[in-house]
């Protein structure tokens, strides 16, 4: 891995640490960091040693959304997004929104567009006091994209998720985590330190039915009460038969510190 990789990927203490590593582009998207963003999340998905992810930007920002270079008009005509959506961000977004472990982001600085809608996808957001949040689209005549026309109502409600998307008002730091947009602010100073100790503190745990609530929570989005609580059934009785649970019970009853393997 070299100082220049779109991504910067590195493993410690079961977490998985994915740092988008264009800084002189507020870490826009172009192609090559989602090759490299997907194949860090794919790693997360395989690897039995990553138990947690940690999302984070270089630089003095999260990310600015896509690198509108790679998407001119004027160098060739009409630009097909939706491919671009289809092939890029969609399986992305997926691949985040699927991962049963827990999944941290740390937004230090403007996450606008695209950055701001994959932050919000993320399991637990912790931001950067600095921190401001962009529905770039509008200013550029698109739509919201990467899962931002979902999270937006769901998370703070339609009248809220239209002001946000139609005017492209930033949203700082502070009033977001007050809306539930995000867990929680954090000085600028303390931010990586804050949510490194936070991934740790999940990638130790018993990430087997931390990734099971993550299943659950989200099917609550489209689940009536009684088909939410039929999937709780479900993932209960598998949640019972883990490794995890007879390590915490056993734990429990011995007083002694559980040591969790996520199986």
């Amino acid at each position: 891995m070299s100082d220049t990789d779109p991504v910067l990927s590195a493993l410690a203490d079961g977490v998985l640490r994915l740092t988008l590593n264009r800084p002189d582009k507020l870490n826009a998207f172009n192609e090559a960091m989602h090759r490299a963003l997907r194949a860090g999340f794919e790693r997360a998905h395989a690897d039995e040693n990553v138990r947690a992810v940690l999302l984070t930007g270089a630089g003095r920002g999260f990310s600015a959304g896509q690198d509108l270079g790679d998407r001119d008009p004027r160098k060739g005509g009409p630009v097909d997004l939706g491919h671009t959506i289809d092939t890029l961000y969609n399986p992305l977004l997926r691949l985040i929104r699927s991962l049963e472990k827990p999944v941290v982001c740390a937004v230090n600085g403007v996450a606008a567009g695209a950055g701001a809608n994959i932050a919000f996808a993320c399991d637990i957001t912790l931001a950067a006091r600095s921190a401001r949040f962009v529905q770039a689209f509008a200013k550029i005549g698109l739509v919201p994209d990467s899962g931002g026309t979902w999270s937006l109502p769901h998370l703070v409600g339609e009248a809220r998720a239209k002001g946000l998307a139609l005017t492209g008002e930033p949203l700082d730091a502070e009033t977001a985590a007050n809306w539930g947009l995000i867990w929680r602010v954090v000085d600028d100073a303390a931010l990586m330190e804050e949510a490194f100790a936070l991934a740790v503190r999940l990638a130790t745990g018993p990430t087997k039915g931390l990734g099971t609530t993550k299943r659950a929570i989200q099917a609550a989005a489209s689940n009536t009460f009684d088909e939410q609580l039929e999937l709780e059934r479900d993932l209960q009785r598998e949640a019972g038969f883990s490794a995890d649970y007879a390590e915490g019970v056993a734990a429990f009853l011995e007083k002694r510190k559980p040591e969790f393997k996520g199986r």
